[in-house]
């Protein structure tokens, strides 16, 4: 069975750090990238950052590059997204995906049933 979970949200103060995590199991990374998405409030999901670990490409949606860091454990079937410079634009629920992660063309997108649940993340300013 495919797995995602996603942890390490929480509370933090604008211009603090977090790191999510986002273990797996069910499927290789040879075959998909993990994404992370986030859904504020209100708004639509959008799409924040993914990495593929084949070749260890990665993509970052405009507003989060040079804060955001995602980063992938093979060993440990986990893929992590460092944040950084946190504003409170950034909170949101987050969630990790399984899918396509195409850097060259600033896309990425979710496979169905490869999603794991949200984590809350909320910067207090």
């Amino acid at each position: 069975d495919v797995q995602l979970q996603a942890s390490g949200g929480g509370l933090v103060q604008a211009g603090g750090s977090l790191r999510l995590s986002c273990a797996f199991s069910g499927f290789s990374l040879d075959d998909y990238g993990i994404g992370w998405f986030r859904q504020a409030p209100g708004k639509e999901r959008e799409g924040v950052a993914c990495i593929n670990a084949s070749d260890g490409s990665t993509y970052y949606v405009d507003s989060v590059k040079g804060r955001f860091t995602v980063s992938v454990d093979n060993a440990k079937n986990t893929v992590y997204l460092q944040m950084n410079s946190l504003n409170a634009e950034d909170t949101a629920v987050y969630y990790c995906a399984a899918g396509l992660c195409v850097p060259v063309a600033s896309a990425m997108a979710a496979k169905d049933d490869y999603w794991g649940q949200g984590t809350q993340v909320t910067v207090s300013s």
